[in-house]
């Protein structure tokens, strides 16, 4: 299995961005949802993950793992990370931190396509409940199996078929995106 790039502040940037479309405060599982959405929806239109987070199925649906771990307060994360942008989790909300602004020029990670990614999610599935959320990544997101009250890994091969790519394409691409992960570890470690 090939070490993953998480992007801890690109990624704390994503949510802040979906955050502040939100008004600045949302139930902990539709934050989860909408985050895996647009990392699904980046394998599909530009074919690599945005926060480079491991993707799992979990009984409300898939997640990505590092992430909901910043959203449960395990690890202290990078400088400028999840714990700069996010406010410590209470009664299932999560928020930006007092003071942050989520506006386009504080968000120096993401790319105007990514925004525009950010921003396709929101429009798509912002209005829906936690809920809905779940249903709909249970119903139409073939890469989530139940994994029966634990976790499964949902690999980016798996995730590029469910979104329409041939088995060749999915391989293909799910190859280069390893290929890159395992490059940005190793030289993070230098």
């Amino acid at each position: 299995m090939a070490l993953m790039a998480y992007k801890d502040r690109k990624t704390a940037q994503i949510a802040a961005r979906i955050l502040s479309i939100g008004d600045g405060t949302l139930n902990i599982v539709k934050l989860m949802k909408l985050l895996y959405l647009v990392d699904r929806e980046a394998l599909s239109s530009v074919h690599r993950p945005l926060t480079g987070d491991r993707m799992v199925s979990m009984p409300h649906g898939p997640v990505l793992s590092r992430t909901y771990e910043a959203c449960q307060g395990v690890g202290n994360g990078a400088a400028g990370g999840w714990n700069s942008w996010i406010a410590d989790r209470a009664n299932h909300l999560i928020s930006l931190r007092e003071g942050v602004t989520a506006n386009r020029e504080a968000l120096d990670e993401l790319s105007d396509l990514d925004i525009a990614m950010i921003d396709k999610v929101w429009n798509q599935f912002g209005g829906m409940n936690k809920w809905d959320l779940v249903a709909y990544t249970h119903n139409h997101c073939a890469e989530w199996v139940d994994p029966c009250g634990s976790s499964a890994k949902i690999d980016y091969e798996t995730v590029l078929r469910a979104v329409g790519k041939s088995d060749d394409q999915a391989r293909e691409i799910a190859r280069e995106i390893e290929a890159e992960n395992f490059l940005d570890a190793t030289f993070a470690r230098i």
